[in-house]
């Protein structure tokens, strides 16, 4: 397949637009502008107004003013490094222009002395007298039309002037073709928006400041145009894989029932949806692929073993991966007791299984007697063959790259994929990244959780809290205390978590705290979390290694210090870790005053409330999208217009759109799928159009 033909012109060389040459446009490749429909993609971010008035008198220094003005008379620089002046006067007051390294010649054929012209630019102050120096238009009367009443504002960068970039982009609107629709009539008829030719043009050339807001119909439209094109992309992505034939895995309920017998409560309404949701994508003949989201402490546990039960009730067999070690070892132990009730063979496969052992489990995954694998990235090592692996569940969806999901794909004939995710991500955020998964949400805690409580505490306070540690744990309670950094270092003040375990030992007795941290050796580190996890100890100082699935009941407390330097998501997962049972708990947020604006939000956020997603999108409006999943590996789309974090619905209806399309025309051979083809090509998705050949 190849570019319509249509699309020709926008994507040619930018020397193709009136007043650019082969030296702009090398200058314009700073502003990821390369071709002329880059070019009408570079929307204005303001304004100016050069409505015409009166007189410069009474204007503020800054302000740009266009007036009707005589010119008097011209006084060349009487020195070196002197300007130029051009006296002139409008309808009150009399003022000079100043030219600075000036050709004579040019401002005596630009403004002769006598007439009149029409002159605009900004007003600046000279001992109180105003003036203008280097006006941005000076032309003569009967030229006043070619003065924009709102000039547009654009980002420019060093070797591009604002008027090439007005007339190049005037040139570009003038080859822009009449595109085909592919925006749904009745939607764009509910909008008001214009047609995609009439939307560039309008939001170039904007009357006044309103015409630049991101909410303008012109606007709007485009950026629905850039949403819509990813949402086609990611649903032709999700339809060719379902064009691939998985395997039906039916469920007998056999297992499941067994386990739920042994249950001390019952599952949640919202464990039992997502159940479901899952064993009707087993039991089709298409690989599943869904993106199972709770917030911390929503049971995914429980939903994830009842997945795995399916592939084990239809003769086939499970893995599920966790991203570190310790992870890995609590799932498997909170996994074992209730898939053993079950009669389900359940082995933990590690980077420290050696030699005989390890050799005796990959022959018993072979033959299939073991049921269900639970393991870390260990389990892609080439020697690590499945009898019929027909699910795959994998634990913290941002520690796998798409790689790793494929590879995992490989281990069996049509694995379906269930990937976990305790960090509720905001749905502007899921519907761009995981757009091609099918989403369950666990939104209801499962019974037996307790409300967290969460308090600011100014670390000027620390012998009190030392004190009510003291307190809490003479009543047999555990608690958690998380430092930010390492060790001292000299640049930071930040407390490390050697010298805050040293004093809590002095204040609490020895035996009772220990430590862990990213730089101890992994056994160190298990063998102080099993210690903790026991109640041999009753205080773990910490850094954020135990951000993600430690689970201690007994523990209550939860002290986070310097708190104010955590994102928003991770003190959430920090907090999730208390209130696992049924004794009250606390979360304690210490802060180094005074609190930045941006500091006293997150944690005020957080005092409030204990709904991760409506964390999430505070998160996100605070952060912006790259941060809050590292951009480099993101893989989020750059859009040029739109806005993801602020228009999260048009991201909404522009995915509902395009799954609609897809329903009704798969292969886009309409009318309208042949217009949703050339958008395809204009916003270069060329993933899309692979798929779109192929099928």
């Amino acid at each position: 397949m190849s570019r319509p033909e249509i699309l020709f012109p926008l994507f040619g060389g930018l020397e193709t637009l009136n007043g650019i040459g082969p030296k702009t446009a090398e200058a314009m490749e700073n502003l990821r502008i390369t071709r002329p429909r880059d070019l009408l993609f570079h929307l204005p971010y303001s304004g100016i107004s050069r409505a015409r008035r009166e007189t410069v008198q009474g204007a503020t220094t800054g302000e740009v003013v266009t007036v009707a003005a005589r010119v008097l008379r011209h006084t060349p620089p009487t020195g070196r490094g002197r300007p130029y002046r051009v006296m002139v006067e409008d309808a009150q007051v009399s003022f000079p222009l100043v030219f600075f390294h000036a050709r004579d010649r040019y401002l005596q054929q630009i403004l002769p002395e006598g007439e009149e012209r029409i002159i605009s630019g900004k007003v600046e102050f000279f001992d109180g007298i105003p003036q203008i120096a280097h006006p941005d238009h000076v032309v003569p009367m009967d030229e006043e039309a070619s003065i924009p009443p709102f000039e547009p504002t654009y980002a420019l960068t060093s070797g591009v002037t604002a008027k090439q970039v007005i007339k190049g982009v005037a040139s570009a609107l003038d080859m822009a073709p009449d595109l085909p629709e592919w925006i749904d009539s009745s939607l764009m008829k509910q909008k008001g928006w214009p047609t995609w030719r009439e939307a560039l043009t309008a939001a170039h050339t904007p009357e006044n400041g309103g015409d630049l807001a991101a909410e303008a119909p012109a606007r709007t439209r485009l950026a629905y145009d850039e949403f819509f094109a990813h949402q086609l992309t990611l649903g032709l992505a999700r339809a060719s894989r379902r064009e691939k034939p998985g395997l039906p895995s039916v469920a007998t309920g056999r297992l499941q029932r067994r386990v739920l017998a042994e249950l001390p409560y019952r599952p949640t309404g919202a464990q039992e949806r997502a159940i479901r949701e899952i064993s009707d994508d087993l039991a089709r003949p298409v690989r599943m692929n869904r993106l199972l989201q709770g917030d911390v402490g929503a049971g995914k546990t429980l939903v994830a073993l009842m997945s795995l039960l399916v592939a084990v009730e239809a003769g086939g067999q499970g893995v599920m991966m966790a991203p570190t070690e310790i992870l890995a070892r609590q799932h498997m132990e909170g996994l074992q007791p209730l898939a053993e009730s079950a009669g389900v063979v359940i082995e933990l496969l590690t980077g420290r299984d050696k030699g005989k052992e390890r050799k005796a489990k990959l022959e018993a995954l072979a033959k299939g007697n073991i049921h269900i694998l639970v393991g870390t990235h260990a389990v892609f090592q080439k020697d690590v063959e499945f009898h019929d692996l027909r699910l795959a569940v994998i634990d913290e969806q941002h520690r796998f790259g798409v790689a790793q999901r494929l590879e995992l794909g490989r281990k069996g004939r049509a694995v379906d994929v269930l990937v976990m995710t305790a960090t509720p991500i905001p749905r502007s955020l899921a519907l761009t990244q995981f757009g091609d998964m099918d989403v369950s949400i666990l939104d209801e805690k499962p019974p037996g959780r307790t409300p967290v409580k969460t308090a600011l505490i100014s670390n000027e306070r620390m012998d009190e809290v030392t004190e009510h540690l003291r307190h809490a744990i003479s009543q047999g309670r555990q608690a958690y205390w998380v430092c930010p950094l390492v060790e001292e270092s000299e640049v930071s003040d930040l407390t490390s978590a050697q010298e805050r375990f040293e004093r809590l030992r002095a204040a609490l007795g020895e035996g009772v705290v220990d430590l862990v941290h990213g730089q101890m050796p992994p056994d160190h580190k298990d063998t102080a979390m099993a210690r903790f996890q026991s109640g041999e100890t009753k205080v773990l100082v910490a850094t954020t290694v135990i951000e993600v699935g430690v689970n201690v009941p007994n523990a209550s407390i939860m002290v986070i210090e310097r708190a104010e330097i955590f994102g928003l998501a991770q003190l959430h997962q920090l907090r999730g870790r208390v209130g696992r049972g049924a004794a009250a708990s606390t979360c304690l947020l210490m802060y180094q005053p005074p609190l930045s604006e941006t500091g006293q939000r997150r944690l005020t956020t957080l005092r409030d409330t204990e709904d991760g997603f409506r964390i999430s999108e505070v998160d996100l409006q605070m952060r912006g999208a790259g941060d809050l999943i590292g951009t480099a590996q993101s893989g989020l789309p750059r859009f040029r217009i739109a806005d993801m974090e602020r228009q999260a619905d048009l991201m909404a209806t522009a995915q509902t759109d395009a799954r609609a399309l897809l329903t009704t025309d798969p292969h886009l051979t309409s009318e309208r799928g042949k217009a949703a083809r050339t958008l395809l090509w204009l916003m270069e998705q060329d993933q899309a159009i692979r798929l779109i050949s192929v099928g």
